[in-house]
């Protein structure tokens, strides 16, 4: 009778881990879900934009993030110079912070 008790109580014991890893496994899972599908992405476009900035050079046609285009006129390591308009003798020049650049427009795209 002892060694029948004995062996049940080792079967639940063993089912008890079983039961708390089956437990956990989805919250795992869920935050590797959560890796691939959001965090892992954020980081890549993060990564994307850094690099384009870093290569920004005079002569490049930009659109900031408050949608101004302008042609960058100067640059420097914080700060760029957008020409935004021609005005009667001189063209309208804005000096921007580098972060605020969106994206690089192609070639010839203002007029």
């Amino acid at each position: 009778m002892f060694f029948i008790s004995d062996a049940v109580a080792q079967t639940t014991e063993a089912a008890g881990v079983s039961s708390t890893l089956m437990n956990i496994l989805p919250i795992v899972l869920m935050f590797v879900l959560l890796y691939f599908m959001m965090i892992r992405p954020q980081q890549k476009k993060a990564k994307e934009a850094r690099a384009m900035l870093a290569a920004l050079k005079k002569g490049d046609e930009v659109a900031t993030i408050g949608g101004l285009l302008g042609k960058i006129v100067h640059i420097d390591d914080n700060y760029i110079t957008l020409s935004v308009a021609k005005g009667l003798n001189t063209p309208v020049e804005v000096v921007f912070q580098r972060g605020a650049v969106q994206n690089v427009l192609p070639t010839g795209s203002l007029k």
